[in-house]
């Protein structure tokens, strides 16, 4: 459930879970208590270091959350420098939606 009294003003976003959906989606748990669903099919689109996560069971198995937001651990080392990642804010701007998971 999202938090209603939140001054958005000094409030930082941040993901606590991160779970693949069906076509490039990711369901973001947020610090707030919103769930977001956030579409990554533009940025895989684009190509460049987003090609990398265009193979749809990569984008899933390696999904995680690092730098507080949603990222893919390519590497499978759980490195904070060498993944990638996706601004906390980008993500919050993402549609609110159910749970994902238990929906």
């Amino acid at each position: 459930m999202k938090r209603q009294n939140l001054d958005y003003q000094y409030f930082f976003p941040e993901v606590f879970q991160a779970v693949a959906g069906e076509n490039y989606t990711v369901y973001a748990y947020m610090n707030d208590g919103s769930v977001r669903l956030y579409d990554a099919k533009p940025l895989i689109q684009k190509g460049g270091i987003f090609q990398k996560i265009a193979d749809e069971t990569v984008f899933k198995e390696t999904l995680t959350v690092l730098n507080h937001s949603i990222a893919w651990d390519i590497n499978g080392n759980r490195d904070e420098y060498h993944c990638i990642d996706i601004d906390p804010f980008d993500v919050f701007k993402s549609p609110i939606v159910q749970d994902g998971i238990w929906a």
